[in-house]
């Protein structure tokens, strides 16, 4: 299973939910890589912004990656309805 990114960038905008990420962040929680609503470092984001590597890392041992996938696209589908108060699903 693939991550369904929709590129609506809420992620990205969110940084200052995610302590590993405080050095990306702008100050106002917009990551300092967003360009034109996407990723300008995509090839080599941090590990926590990449779904497939985090399972292979980290979560491999403890859920199926199809389950990871599930998990994080729900939580992806969460902070966008947060941060835009409105998300197709």
């Amino acid at each position: 299973m693939v991550f369904p990114c929709t590129k609506c960038g809420a992620c990205c905008r969110t940084l200052k939910h995610v302590p590993v990420l405080s050095s990306y962040d702008t100050g106002n929680g917009v990551c300092r890589y967003l360009k034109n609503n996407l990723c300008s470092i995509y090839e080599n984001r941090p590990l926590i912004c990449n779904v497939e590597k985090m399972y292979a890392a980290y979560f491999r041992e403890i859920m199926t990656e199809d389950e990871f996938v599930s998990v994080n696209a729900e939580a992806c589908i969460q902070i966008a309805e947060r941060f835009t108060g409105d998300f197709a699903r």
